[in-house]
């Protein structure tokens, strides 16, 4: 995983712009759960954990273990102020996904939660993905793929942001990608998550310099972004800001390579 240098501060802002709210979240808890068949004592490796939402989420929600393993210090730090000196279920690490700091199949499942873009090399990741992970293990992909982020907020009001999810791997992609390493594709799914309880609320919150699209656009697209959302506020002021994200499945076969299924 490479390119985004993080301090404490920016740690801090992203958690405060970024994070979704656990409520926001339904439809995501859903989907996971029909997906992983998660059990209370499974381990989850939460790759690319960042400051923690979903590995706090793993835990609460599903009473698993969670391996979250993290490049950045400045993450890893703001994660553990979140953990009690008791809670033994979030072992935090530092890691990259070509190079996993853990052994031979000691995980049920791994989540990538928007991070395929960072991945330095994800053809390396997907082999030690194959290699940490049980057989039939389903790794859960929660990110934007070009083509299909036309209900994200950020691409809604600052248009220019979609050029920067052109520049993603698809879901086509990345399902080969695995393929190589030992996994079958199992589905693709958009779906939605509540940031906010209205767009103004949302407005509020943002951050250009915590958000990598954003960070991307001239201060002149930001201010007019900006004010796109903020004139929909004013037109809409129950509206909440939800986005859509996709969530693609893909499971661990039993040898060393696989064919991905076709596009569903």
């Amino acid at each position: 995983m490479a390119g985004i240098e993080y301090d404490q501060h920016t740690a801090e802002r992203y958690r405060a712009a970024r994070e979704v709210p656990r409520e926001g979240l339904t439809a995501w808890r859903e989907a996971i759960a029909a997906a992983s068949g998660l059990r209370p004592g499974d381990t989850v490796l939460d790759l690319g954990a960042g400051t923690g939402a979903f590995a706090t989420a793993f835990r609460d929600w599903f009473d698993v273990r969670v391996l979250a393993v993290e490049p950045a210090a400045a993450m890893r730090a703001v994660l553990l102020g979140q953990l009690g000196p008791a809670d033994e279920r979030i072992r935090v690490l530092d890691g990259r996904g070509e190079a996993l700091p853990l052994p031979d199949g000691c995980a049920d499942a791994a989540w990538l939660g928007s991070v395929l873009h960072h991945l330095s090399d994800a053809a390396a990741t997907a082999r030690e993905l194959h290699r940490v992970l049980r057989p039939g293990a389903p790794v859960l992909i929660r990110n934007l793929f070009p083509g299909r982020a036309e209900r994200d907020l950020r691409v809604r009001f600052f248009p220019e942001t979609a050029a920067g999810v052109a520049d993603y791997p698809s879901a086509e992609q990345v399902a080969g990608v695995f393929a190589g390493a030992g996994f079958r594709r199992v589905s693709l799914t958009s779906l939605p998550q509540r940031s906010a309880a209205t767009l103004e609320e949302y407005a509020d919150r943002l951050n250009q310099d915590s958000d990598s699209k954003l960070r991307a656009l001239t201060a002149e697209q930001y201010a007019a972004g900006l004010a796109r959302l903020r004139d929909a506020a004013r037109r809409h002021p129950a509206e909440p800001a939800t986005s859509w994200m996709d969530l693609l499945v893909l499971a661990r076969t039993e040898g060393g390579s696989g064919d991905a299924d076709a596009a569903r």
